[in-house]
């Protein structure tokens, strides 16, 4: 070959040469999965300790990525913790702050210009998808899964819809899906799996581009009822049961349907897990799995009988350590170091910068999130930053505040009742399970978080802490 030939092969096959560079050293950016679990325990699942209920596919993202010991949901129920994580605020600066009803169907929403994680993703031109319970609004409402940023959307408006797993309808985006399988009081279609298959199919439908999926599964929220497959049939003669009759539908066999869907949880991981394998785009995108809050007792549910709060205090509606504690997983295969544990303090409000910061994404000034990335610690990068503090507030129960500062933790109940007050103070170093009430022979460092946990909030006309 000559010279001239050379040449032209050169010039020929540059454009090529300079786009396959080019794609080196700018890679398209990670899919992000968000998977939230609801009313599971710290201590629901195997890689916290869970000794009777069987999670192998969590036990192989935890081997897999990076286990956190010391994550916080962003409330004790429901809709505050959401809107936390949707608005990277903590309880005292984010809108929704309380379940707060509305009739017929749906939930107090936040306001239209409200910045959220969806409208951020959208913005570094990701598509966008939820699939499983909303919660943070009505139909029609300004707060919505599509105004709030989400493309696709499908499964429950409202949450307290989803205490059903056989409601008569779901949505898909705007369009009332009607289950004609439930209708008039039959129970013959499961909207876990219909949700379940739908979350699939958006990632198939968007394995060639940047996609955020968020799966807001309901398990193993109350009623305690699933399909009788072969997950319930693992436990179905596993316990001694005493049949549930209540607030719920009735359940013949509660600890059953307790384990058995926390393992129907389990399988859906797997599900996701395999799907981006067989996609391969397993190592191009980060799973994060947490729960939005502690476990329930509700509809026969008995987390004492499995130690669902592992070595913590206090269940779903506490601000006590059992809570508000919960587990997460984040696998990011090539990016984080496998089978890692971290001790960093992190909280829903963190999940907002730590994606702006993986997405290289420019917070707007609007943002004004409570939250730290968490990517240094992820990536092993960089000096990690600290919170100096993590707040709550909760609405129930006569009003309950809780303050974490370094290993000190303040806890008020009946804090909307000043004659009525409680106070608190553990240290969490010494004492995880808060049993060793300090308030007595600490009456400087009660003083010193008291007044800092009063400045740290803003008054809400929507959901009032103060009496005027």
């Amino acid at each position: 070959m000559n010279k001239q030939n050379i040449a032209n092969l050169i010039l020929c096959c540059a454009p090529l040469y300079a786009c396959n560079t080019a794609k080196e050293v700018h890679p398209q950016k990670p899919n992000v999965i968000y998977i939230l679990a609801d009313d599971l325990g710290y201590g629901d699942i195997e890689p916290y300790g869970q000794q009777i209920i069987k999670t192998p596919h969590l036990n192989q993202m935890a081997r897999e990525g990076m286990l956190f010991t010391q994550h916080y949901a962003g409330s004790t129920v429901s809709a505050p913790s959401r809107s936390s994580l949707m608005t990277g605020l903590h309880t005292g600066h984010t809108q929704i702050r309380g379940n707060k009803e509305i009739a017929p169907e749906g939930q107090q929403p936040m306001e239209g210009d409200t910045y959220t994680i969806g409208k951020m993703m959208k913005e570094a031109n990701y598509s966008t998808g939820l699939f499983g319970k909303w919660g943070l609004g009505y139909p029609e409402s300004p707060s919505i899964p599509k105004t709030m940023g989400f493309d696709e959307f499908y499964g429950y408006n409202c949450q307290r819809e989803a205490h059903s797993y056989y409601p008569d309808h779901l949505w898909k985006n705007e369009e009332r899906v009607i289950l004609e399988g439930n209708q008039n009081g039959e129970r013959n279609t499961y909207s876990q799996e219909l949700i379940h298959q739908e979350a699939l199919s958006f990632i198939r439908n968007n394995k060639d581009k940047p996609f955020f999926a968020m799966l807001t599964y309901t398990l193993p929220h109350a009623e305690l009822n699933l399909p009788h497959d072969s997950i319930y049939h693992l436990y179905e003669d596993k316990f001694e049961e005493t049949p549930y009759t209540g607030g719920y539908h009735d359940s013949e066999k509660p600890r059953a349907s307790f384990a058995a869907m926390v393992s129907l949880l389990d399988k859906y991981v797997g599900d996701v897990l395999a799907e981006l394998k067989t996609l391969g785009i397993d190592d191009n995108t980060i799973v994060i799995f947490t729960s939005d809050n502690g476990p329930h007792k509700e509809g026969g549910a008995d987390p004492e009988f499995f130690n669902s709060a592992g070595p913590l205090r206090g269940v779903k509606r506490d601000l006590y350590e059992g809570g508000i504690r919960v587990p997460m997983i984040v696998r990011y295969p090539s990016h984080i170091k496998a089978g890692t544990t971290t001790d960093h303090i992190s909280a829903f409000w963190d999940i907002m910068p730590t994606l702006a910061d993986l997405t290289q994404t420019t917070l707007p000034a609007n943002a004004n999130t409570d939250g730290i990335s968490l990517l240094p610690t992820l990536l092993n990068k960089g000096k990690q930053k600290e919170h100096t503090y993590l707040y709550w507030e909760f609405h129930e129960g006569g009003g309950r505040l809780a303050l974490r500062e370094g290993d000190w933790k303040l806890v008020v109940l009946n804090a909307k009742t000043p004659e009525k007050e409680i106070i608190e103070l553990y240290n969490l170093a010494d004492d995880l399970g808060e049993t060793d009430n300090l308030a007595e022979s600490q009456p400087e460092k009660i003083k010193e978080m008291n007044a800092k946990m009063r400045s740290l909030r803003t008054e809400s006309d929507i959901f009032p802490f103060y009496s005027k």
